[in-house]
């Protein structure tokens, strides 16, 4: 199998990140795999897009992904022409809402170039055409209400404020765009003095979404993964962690000061995944993070869904394992059934 990751860009990659833990372990299966840049994509003057990508030295097998990383970051990283008839699998892995200032055009880059790759029979995961509607989160508005806290969307700070007061004085508050914990804030009875403050803050770089404050939230929150629709289980265990708030913070984002332990999977969390089911697999969201509070799902992240590494070690089993099987059959489906179903049916069977 040959396989492209699609990442923001390689030079910030990092060896605890989900994308370089599959992209070893599959490099050490056999597998031909590729790492491409949103910048290092193209679209070539033979009709097909293609990139400038990095590979490992395919007759070495790397202990860790650390030393994975450092073969395909450092100076003797192989770096190769591939175009989407080389390619079975594209992943997109690249988070556009973590993009910097000056960076607007690598935001809906991975779609672009994702869609394109379609043409030409490539499996590209999670599906691009869908992957669209969810460059901020107001895709997460489109699943059912009762797995989401009560919420407003608006730059209106008289709404928010009426919002603020009916909810009984607690709240969140946090930007349409962006990831990982940035600009997140809960306000309380006591600041309502400074309510306006917050807004305006936020609503310099577009909507607020205003939410209802769940309590369970001071104990973290759980991110599960979800693969082809289903809660992920590898030899009888959840990919999943908790992720514990740090001090005097409110995010649990690990890359916002966050920790992680085992998690405990509950129905609930399993009943929410049932509920969201449906529509991941209408839009072939083929590998999902879901961060559950109590009962209610706080996100749902399509892009770069975070939490292999840490499960695995945490649960102690390797949750690649299961990924990898299942792109090995998608692979296979596509091969025997060519264009006779389409993208979004192979990325979640």
């Amino acid at each position: 199998m040959t396989i492209g990751f699609v990442v923001n860009n390689i030079e910030t990659e990092k060896p605890g990140y989900s994308t370089i833990f599959l992209a070893q372990r599959m490099h050490n299966k056999g597998h031909q795999v590729y790492l491409m840049g949103v910048g290092d994509l193209a679209y070539y003057p033979d009709g097909y897009m293609g990139a400038e990508a990095v590979h490992a030295d395919p007759n070495h097998k790397y202990k860790s992904p650390a030393t994975y990383l450092e073969a395909i970051q450092g100076e003797k990283a192989r770096k190769v022409r591939v175009t989407a008839p080389e390619l079975d699998v594209l992943m997109l892995r690249n988070d556009p809402s973590s993009e910097g200032e000056g960076r607007a055009w690598a935001q809906s880059a991975g779609i672009i170039f994702g869609q394109l790759a379609l043409r030409h029979g490539v499996i590209v995961l999670n599906d691009p055409t869908k992957l669209s509607d969810a460059v901020n989160k107001m895709y997460f508005q489109h699943f059912p209400e009762e797995v989401r806290p009560h919420t407003l969307i608006t730059r209106d700070k008289n709404e928010i404020r009426e919002f603020f007061e009916a909810q009984k004085n607690n709240i969140i508050l946090k930007p349409l765009q962006g990831s990982g914990g940035s600009g997140v804030f809960l306000v309380k009875k006591d600041d309502a003095t400074n309510l306006n403050q917050i807004v305006e803050a936020i609503s310099r770089d577009g909507y607020v979404i205003a939410q209802e404050y769940l309590p369970q939230a001071v104990e973290g929150d759980v991110r599960l993964i979800v693969v082809n629709g289903e809660a992920l289980q590898y030899k009888g265990k959840y990919c999943a962690i908790h992720r514990v708030t740090g001090k005097d913070d409110i995010r649990s984002n690990i890359h916002a000061g966050g920790s992680s332990q085992a998690a405990k999977i509950t129905q609930p969390m399993l009943d929410l995944v049932e509920l969201v089911r449906p529509k991941l697999i209408q839009d072939g969201m083929f590998l999902v993070g879901l961060d559950i509070v109590g009962d209610k799902l706080m996100e749902i992240n399509v892009f770069s869904p975070g939490g292999l590494v840490n499960a695995s070690e945490l649960e102690g089993v390797d949750f690649s394992e299961p990924i990898i099987a299942a792109l090995e059959r998608k692979v296979h489906y596509k091969k025997t059934y060519d264009t006779q179903i389409s993208n979004k049916t192979v990325a979640m069977i």
